[in-house]
């Protein structure tokens, strides 16, 4: 099955390498029209809706309201990975998000990616029925991983960050932080291909506020296109993120509007230079923003 990312007849036609994400059961096109991963945490602790959609049934609900709110893929993840977080036992990962990938599997016409870092994870809720393998470690913390994505054939998405675990949000400032996130994204792709993973399974990520400062995930927001050079599809993640507080001129954000328009001015930069995907919180308020924007792209570039 194809996902078919056209709307209205609109031709959507962005300044972006267009590439095919080749998963077990789905293609999703890229570059045309800008692909919207809705968040769900089914955690107690997330930094955003830790707690919210912890028990299975609100997760599912919230799930579906995803997918009819115009999401193209839905990311489920078990384990925050917030400043001041600490992993959780692999078994409560898997209590937590086993029983909403099992149920969801049948009833969502788009793809399941489960965050994690782990490759018993990964490969569980593989089988549970998801497609997509998001981890924040591109393999760092637990080198079985590649060899899961392998023999199943799924997509990856493959996040810089920085540091162990536990030590992942306390790091020491970057000297070139543009320049080392594509040196260290660069050498994730290069392990993932000599792992036997193909090409065309593969999407990067910067990891905007993982172990970096708010200043250096501003530096590598504004040299994004740099990453251009990969040659792979790019995914954005700065949905909500503690960063944005920093560069609000009236202070300290004190509601979730502020965070959400903070969100939205880095999405529109972010597409504008080169970003494929947007991983977000807000699904109702971002897709028919990033809709307009890939709209307003095509007739500025007619």
């Amino acid at each position: 099955m194809t996902v078919e990312i056209q709307r209205h007849g609109w031709p959507f036609c962005f300044m972006r390498k267009t590439y095919t994400w080749s998963l077990p059961r789905t293609r999703v096109s890229l570059g045309n029209r800008t692909v919207v991963m809705g968040i769900l945490n089914v955690t107690p602790d997330s930094f955003s809706d830790g707690g919210k959609y912890l028990d299975v049934n609100a997760a599912l609900a919230r799930a579906l309201e995803i997918q009819d709110q115009g999401a193209d893929v839905l990311d489920i993840g078990g384990e925050s990975s917030r400043p001041g977080s600490v992993p959780v036992p692999e078994q409560e990962e898997l209590r937590r998000i086993l029983p909403v990938i099992e149920t969801l599997s049948g009833k969502l016409s788009i793809p399941i990616s489960v965050d994690t870092w782990r490759s018993q994870v990964a490969r569980k809720a593989i089988d549970a029925g998801a497609q997509i393998v998001n981890d924040i470690s591109a393999f760092r913390f637990d080198p079985e991983m590649a060899g899961v994505i392998r023999n199943a054939n799924a997509g990856v998405i493959l996040m810089h960050s920085r540091g162990s675990r536990e030590e992942l949000h306390n790091q020491p400032p970057m000297k070139d932080p543009a320049g080392e996130v594509l040196r260290e994204l660069q050498a994730s792709v290069h392990r993932a291909t000599d792992a036997g993973i193909q090409r065309s399974a593969m999407v990067v990520d910067p990891g905007i506020g993982f172990g970096k400062s708010a200043e250096e995930s501003l530096i590598v927001l504004r040299k994004l296109q740099a990453l251009s050079q990969l040659e792979y599809p790019l995914l954005i993640g700065t949905s909500r993120k503690s960063f944005l507080r920093k560069i609000v001129s009236n202070g300290p954000m004190t509601d979730g509007n502020d965070r959400l328009w903070g969100t939205a001015a880095t999405i529109a930069y972010a597409i504008l230079h080169g970003a494929h995907i947007v991983r977000v919180h807000d699904v109702a308020e971002i897709r028919p923003f990033v809709d307009t924007l890939d709209v307003m792209g095509v007739m500025d570039a007619l």
